[in-house]
């Protein structure tokens, strides 16, 4: 969950004993287990202000292990153990104190921050009695509530009087912060972003692991250059790219660097987790996301008898709201319509099985690599789109022309901010689905006399 806003999980795996042991894990919904510490930790007679200050507590221990993926960024299997000497107390199958149970109700989605910071709170604490420990103290909140503090004031008491209490957070299906595809030389998106951003950090306390000047989402020659030092320092396989391994060590090491898991942590601040590209995409949007996916899902249409094709406009209707259903159908996802990190990796896996697999005979123009090009990226792609560049300058001469030498250098870039300028395009000189499509429009209307792309009419197409 680290890559974005914290929210309550549905569920939480405990693992029924220490993490290396044989014992067997339980997956209860989040209620409940908040209900199954708190009445396992606290007693019911307690004063009701000493009571909700402790089930604050309890809930933001447990979401900062969620956040943090303390224990599946390891290896492991589960969310939290159910022992007190690494975790709190849980006791599979007890009851619950009915006072206990009730507040819980009302405070399971609320939970303690530092001002300023994303998080949950590593809110340590203790009985108060036969352990002492830095963060609050259980008993202690007795005498504090009995003296007439409220519980945000119980809470400041112990972990400062920066703290905020989170309100309401939404209640989400628990998501791997992984993104479930491989990020490489090209792959653009808030994982890229986060990605860098984890990096750079590292870097401040591995000073072999360089800088990456631009922490933009586009996964650069300097990413790759980090990513291989990173996977060098720390004994994995050296090559560049970031699969599932290289993710959970990556934000292994952020975590403990920035003590995310620590009472005394550096804080997440908004802007480290502040999307780059807008995140879910929905009818009502219109931006160059929502025309990114829908060439995604124009050439899938094409290829894929079963998923409606769209018009690629920008903005987000009834036609691309059906055109996600049908592809989610196709797919065994949830008919929402909507565009959620689930279905953007599966259009992005669908998309480069056609690329990989459809013959080139039945394109007239080039498909969309999947991949974004930029200035230093040396790539058959780049040499395809510097042909189609020299081309479209006899007929606009203002678009520079460029060799086809397959190197993204400073004339290429200056060549496609021109064609950005001259469509309507804005002028990044960054070479993704929507510039591409447009380029590879404008080549076919004046090499072939009409604008004929991959997803119209291709001629080949994908039943299974």
């Amino acid at each position: 969950m680290l890559t974005g806003t914290p929210y309550i999980p549905e569920t939480i795996t405990v693992k029924l004993g220490t993490p290396d042991s044989d014992a067997p894990t339980v997956t209860v919904d989040f209620a409940s287990y908040i209900k199954n510490v708190a009445s396992s930790e606290i007693f019911p007679t307690w004063p009701e202000s000493a009571l909700r200050a402790n089930i604050y507590a309890i809930t933001s221990f447990a979401l900062n292990r969620i956040y943090t993926e303390w224990y599946r960024s390891r290896g492991y299997d589960f969310d939290i153990t159910a022992t007190t000497q690494f975790d709190q107390k849980f006791i599979n199958g007890r009851e619950y104190f009915e006072n206990i149970s009730y507040l819980v109700d009302e405070l399971f989605n609320d939970y303690v921050r530092r001002q300023g910071s994303v998080e949950p709170l590593f809110t340590a604490f203790c009985n108060g009695t036969t352990t002492t420990c830095a963060g609050l103290s259980q008993w202690g909140t007795v005498e504090l509530a009995n003296r007439g503090l409220t519980p945000y004031e119980i809470l400041q008491y112990y972990y400062g009087s920066d703290i905020d209490i989170v309100k309401n957070a939404p209640v989400k299906t628990a998501m791997p912060s992984y993104p479930g595809i491989e990020l490489r030389e090209g792959s653009a998106g808030n994982d890229v972003k986060s990605l860098q951003i984890y990096l750079n950090r590292i870097s401040g306390n591995f000073p072999a692991i360089p800088k990456i000047p631009a922490a933009d989402g586009i996964f650069d020659d300097a990413t790759e250059e980090a990513v291989k030092k990173f996977q060098e320092v720390f004994g994995l396989e050296v090559t560049g790219v970031v699969d599932q391994a290289t993710w959970y060590r990556i934000t292994y090491i952020y975590t403990s660097v920035k003590r995310i898991a620590e009472l005394d942590s550096e804080g997440v601040r908004f802007e480290e987790i502040s999307p780059v590209f807008t995140e879910d995409l929905r009818i009502g949007m219109q931006s160059i996301e929502v025309s990114m996916l829908q060439y995604y899902l124009a050439v899938i249409g094409a290829y894929y008898e079963a998923v409606t094709p769209v018009e690629i406009t920008g903005y987000f209707g009834e036609q691309t709201e059906n055109s996600v259903k049908s592809f989610q159908r196709v797919f065994g996802l949830p008919q929402t319509g909507e565009v959620d990190r689930a279905t953007r990796n599966d259009l992005y896996r669908a998309y480069q099985g056609i690329v990989e697999s459809v013959p080139p005979k039945y394109t007239a123009v080039a498909l969309y690599p999947g991949t974004v090009l930029r200035e230093g990226v040396t790539s058959e792609a780049v040499r395809t789109i510097q042909e189609y560049l020299s081309l479209i300058n006899r007929s606009y001469p203002n678009i520079p022309a460029v060799n086809n030498t397959g190197y993204f250098g400073p004339l290429t870039r200056q060549s496609v901010i021109a064609f950005q300028r001259q469509f309507g395009i804005n002028p990044t000189g960054i070479v993704g689905a929507v510039t591409w499509d447009r380029i590879a429009g404008v080549y076919s209307d004046l090499r072939f006399g009409f604008d004929k792309r991959p997803y119209q009419n291709p001629g080949y197409t994908i039943t299974s």
